[in-house]
């Protein structure tokens, strides 16, 4: 499934249904086929996404560092780089705050 989050804001943002129901989840919205974001919920959520977006990079660091102990043979292995939450996030928190200016809210599955 694909999410399409619109905003009169803002051009439709598209996402596939992992990453979009794991920035609901981080922003405490129910994944489903329809929904809406209030521009009054909307500081929260960009807070919320920033905050997981920092704990995840701890996470990875942490992560990097433990890879580079072991000889290089962490989670990267053949070179491939996964996608970060902060490069997920960041076109929805673009969105939000650009909804947020505009008063207006964000929406899916209308």
């Amino acid at each position: 499934m694909m999410y399409k989050f619109r905003s009169r804001a803002d051009s439709d943002l598209f996402m596939n249904q992992g990453p979009a129901e794991r920035i609901l989840s981080i922003i405490g919205k129910q994944a489903g086929p329809q929904g809406i974001i209030e521009p009054a919920d909307m500081p929260r959520a960009i807070a919320a996404l920033q905050a997981a977006v920092e704990q995840d990079e701890r996470g990875r660091g942490a992560s990097q560092d433990a890879g580079a102990s072991d000889g290089g043979a962490g989670a990267s292995g053949g070179g491939a780089q996964a996608v970060t939450l902060r490069q997920r996030a960041w076109p929805f928190v673009q969105l939000l705050k650009r909804s947020l200016e505009a008063d207006t809210p964000v929406v899916w599955g209308v």
